[in-house]
């Protein structure tokens, strides 16, 4: 199976995620998808052929192989890998969809296509939530499907055809064991830093209305003032015309008083 595609999605991410989102698609890259092209699916190859049981009846290894192992771990584990990281297309997307728009318009609508605010920032913490979702019900899945995260050496059989209790032997049993820990970590691991940047983004986003809220808040206040302080300016600016118009009223009389008796 070629993986090239996963490969190019990650890059792509990369490219508009925060330092933590960058963290887990190192994590994915590295300790997940390598490990899985370079040690896991050797181990799983030939498990079906490499799972015996101590008796030659037609159909009875068949039957009790499909018992314990419904799914192959090693398919569920490349189902966990691919559904994990497709959530992050929803943000490639919508920063083309920005980006296009942009181009269809001819004109600049956003800062930069990629920034995350508004709508985009919404996208953002959506993938986080689903790949946060994708990777606590495969965990549940490999516990519910396999009854634990180790595999036996020896398992019983009685499932028909089988003509009574066999015993069935799995190979490479510690080994398989070993990774599915190492995937069970590297899952746990991936959870927390998907909480962690979606604690990240909300605490920020929060930060930063709080902020705008009170720069606005401070600046309302701030005219007002302006504004109480130039109406009364105003008011005591009128106040002192009318007293001084209203103290040289007599003065005008007395004296128009004086003209009259000097022409007499």
């Amino acid at each position: 199976m070629s993986w090239g595609f996963l490969r190019d999605l990650l890059s792509g991410v990369n490219k508009y995620s925060t330092g933590i989102g960058r963290i887990w698609v190192a994590v994915v890259f590295i300790f997940r998808l390598l490990v899985y092209i370079v040690a896991a699916e050797n181990i799983w190859k030939h498990e079906h052929d490499e799972f015996e049981c101590n008796i030659k009846q037609p159909g009875c290894e068949n039957v009790c192989f499909d018992h314990f192992f419904p799914v192959s771990h090693i398919r569920l584990w490349a189902l966990q890998l691919i559904m994990v990281s497709t959530p992050s297309l929803l943000v490639v997307f919508h920063v083309a969809y920005r980006e296009n728009r942009e181009k269809r318009h001819n004109q600049k609508l956003y800062k930069s296509a990629a920034e995350r605010d508004g709508g985009l920032l919404c996208t953002y913490l959506v993938s986080l939530i689903l790949k946060t979702g994708f990777e606590i019900v495969f965990l549940v899945l490999f516990y519910k499907l396999y009854h634990g995260f180790e595999v036996p050496h020896l398992v019983k059989c009685d499932i028909r055809p089988c003509p009574n209790t066999v015993d069935c032997y799995i190979s490479k049993a510690t080994e398989k064991t070993i990774f599915l820990y190492f995937l069970v970590a590297t899952s746990c691991l991936c959870i927390v830093l998907n909480l962690s940047e979606l604690s990240y983004l909300i605490f920020k986003y929060s930060i930063k209305c709080y902020l705008k809220r009170y720069v606005k808040k401070h600046q309302d206040s701030e005219r007002d003032c302006h504004k109480s302080e130039t109406i009364i300016h105003n008011r005591a600016a009128a106040g002192g015309w009318f007293h001084s118009s209203f103290l040289s009223l007599p003065l005008n009389m007395q004296d128009e008083r004086e003209i009259n008796s000097l022409s007499t």
